[in-house]
C-alpha cells in the first residue's frame, strides 16, 4: 500500500486521493499523519530528503520512525492530539536517516474530515540547507542560529559552527565574559544530529564543591545526609545530547579526575553507587580563563585541558567588532517590540556613544545597557542622557573615535537607510571623512578589478 488514500482514515476528504499524484511531483518534502501520529503519506522528495524509505514510515508513529518528534520542541502532538489546528510555518533543523544535519522550512497545515473535524496534518518540508551555506559564507545574514552578528570575525565563527555539527568532537570555547559562549554552544547542539537530543548547561562555577559530583554524576537514596531518592546527574540527563560545562576552571581538582574519567571511557558511578553507568554525551566547555597559566600554578590538569581542547574556539570580545553594534540594538529593541508595541528608538547621538564605548562586559552589558534605557524613556527618542553613566563617561573622555572600516560603515549606513549624514554622526567622525573613506574603498575596489 502506497497510496495517500490507502492510509488517510476513511473521515478523511476522499479529494485527497486525487491529489498524490501531485503531492508526488513536488520539490518540496510532504509527510502527513492522523490524529495519533500514524503516517499515511510520504511523497518522493520526503524519501530524498530524510533517507527513509516510504515502507519505512507508512503505518507507523512518527515518533517511533525518527527516534523523535521531527518537528523538534515545535511538536503539538507529544501530549496527544490537539482539538483544532492553526497554521504553522517555522525554520528547523532535522537529521537524516544517515545522520546528516540538514536545515529546512516546514509549513504544517490542518486537515479535517467531512463534518469539519479536526483528523490530522500535511506537513510541507523545504529544504534551505544550500541557501543557508551560501548566505553564510557570502556573509549576507545578520546571524546564524540564533546568534547576530555580520562582522567578519563572526561569519569565521558561524562556519566553525557548521563544521563542528558535523562531528562529536570535545569543543572548548574561550573569550571573555558576557560574549555568547552558551549560545555558541547551543548552535553546535541543534546544528548538529544531537539537535533532537537534550542540550544541558552546567555552571561550573556556580556549584558549591560539596555538591559538585552529586550535580555532574547524580547519587543514590541514602548516599549523604539528605539523599532521600536516586537522583540522576548531569551527565545522565544528557545522554544522546550535549553538555555544556560553562566556567570549567572553577572545577576542584578532585572532580577534574571524575571528569577526565568520563571523557575516556564515558562511564562513571553516581554518589554511593556501586553500579558503572555510561552514557551517550558530547562535552563542549567554556572558561574565560587563560587554561595554560591555569595549568602552570597546578590549578587545572595539563591531561584534562588536552582532552577537552580538541577543537578550539575563540570569541571575540565585542569591542573587536564596533560594527555589529546596530544590528545587536535593534535585534534587542525588536525583541522589547514583541512584549510592548511603543518602543522608542535611539538617536543618532546615542548610538554613536554606543559605537564608541569599550564594551568590558561584552554582549551582555549591551543589552542592558539597552534595556535601562528602555526603562529610563518617556518618549520616542533615546538620546544620551538615557544611557548608563560609565557609557557616557568613557566616551567623553576618549573623545570621537577617528578609525573607520568597512563593516562598521556598512553597518552605520544600514542602520541610518543610507544617510552619510547620520551615519557619519552615528560613526563619530565628519561627512568630509566619511565621504573619503567612501571614496577611498570605491578606488581600491576598482584597482582590484583591474
Amino acid at each position: 500500500m502506497n497510496s495517500l488514500a490507502d492510509f488517510a482514515p476513511g473521515n478523511f476528504v476522499v479529494d485527497l486521493k486525487n491529489l498524490e499524484p501531485l503531492l508526488d511531483r513536488l520539490q518540496e518534502g510532504i509527510i502527513g499523519h492522523d490524529k495519533t501520529r500514524r503516517i499515511f503519506f510520504f511523497n518522493r522528495a520526503a524519501v530524498e530528503m530524510t533517507g527513509f524509505r516510504k515502507e519505512e514510515v507508512l503505518g507507523k508513529d512518527c515518533h517511533e520512525v525518527f527516534g523523535g518528534p521531527l518537528c523538534g520542541k515545535q511538536c503539538s502532538f507529544c501530549g496527544g492530539a490537539p482539538d483544532s489546528w492553526t497554521e504553522l510555518n517555522y525554520p528547523l533543523n532535522i537529521v537524516t536517516r544517515r545522520g546528516e544535519p540538514k536545515q529546512v522550512e516546514m509549513s504544517v497545515v490542518g486537515m479535517k474530515d467531512q463534518e469539519g473535524r479536526f483528523a490530522g496534518v500535511l506537513a510541507a518540508i523545504k529544504d534551505i540547507t544550500s541557501l543557508v551555506g551560501m548566505k553564510l559564507w557570502t556573509g549576507d545574514s545578520v546571524g546564524f542560529a540564533g546568534i547576530v552578528g555580520r562582522d567578519p570575525k563572526m561569519i569565521q565563527i558561524f562556519k566553525q559552527v557548521t563544521r563542528l555539527a558535523e562531528n562529536d568532537y570535545p569543543v572548548l570555547i574561550t573569550g571573555d565574559t558576557g560574549t555568547g559562549k552558551e549560545l555558541v554552544a547551543a548552535a553546535i547542539h541543534s546544528e548538529s544530529r544531537r539537535g533532537r537530543g537534550p542540550f544541558v548547561p552546567v555552571n561550573c562555577g556556580a556549584l558549591p564543591e560539596g555538591v559538585v559530583e552529586s550535580e555532574l554524576f547524580g547519587h543514590v537514596k541514602g548516599a549523604f545526609s539528605g539523599a532521600l531518592r536516586d537522583k540522576k546527574g548531569r551527565f545522565e540527563l544528557a545522554h544522546g545530547g550535549t553538555i555544556f560545562l560553562d566556567e570549567v576552571a572553577e572545577l576542584p581538582r578532585n572532580m577534574q579526575v571524575k571528569l577526565l574519567r568520563v571523557l575516556e571511557s564515558g562511564a562513571f558511578e553516581r554518589v554511593g553507587g556501586e553500579k558503572t553507568i555510561t552514557v551517550d554525551v558530547r562535552v563542549i566547555s567554556a572558561t574565560n580563563r587563560d587554561l595554560k597559566r591555569e595549568i602552570e600554578r597546578k590549578n587545572f590538569r595539563r591531561d584534562l585541558y588536552y582532552r577537552l581542547n580538541v577543537v578550539p574556539l575563540q570569541l571575540p570580545p565585542l569591542r573587536e567588532r564596533r560594527g555589529d553594534i546596530p544590528l545587536l540594538v535593534e535585534y534587542f529593541l525588536n525583541r522589547a517590540r514583541k512584549r510592548e508595541d511603543k518602543i522608542p528608538r535611539f538617536s543618532p547621538e546615542a548610538l554613536s556613544l554606543l559605537q564608541k564605548y569599550s564594551w568590558p562586559g561584552n554582549v551582555r552589558e549591551l543589552q542592558n545597557a539597552v534595556h535601562y534605557a528602555l526603562a529610563r524613556s518617556e518618549g520616542r527618542t533615546m538620546g544620551p542622557e538615557e544611557l548608563p553613566q560609565e557609557i557616557r563617561k568613557e566616551s567623553s573622555r576618549r573623545g570621537p573615535s577617528r578609525k573607520l572600516n568597512p563593516e562598521a560603515v556598512q553597518a552605520a549606513l544600514t542602520q541610518c537607510g543610507g544617510n552619510k549624514v547620520m551615519a557619519a554622526r552615528l560613526l563619530g567622525v565628519g561627512r568630509a571623512t566619511l565621504y573619503r573613506f567612501l571614496v577611498s574603498q570605491e578606488t581600491l575596489l576598482s584597482h582590484k578589478q583591474i
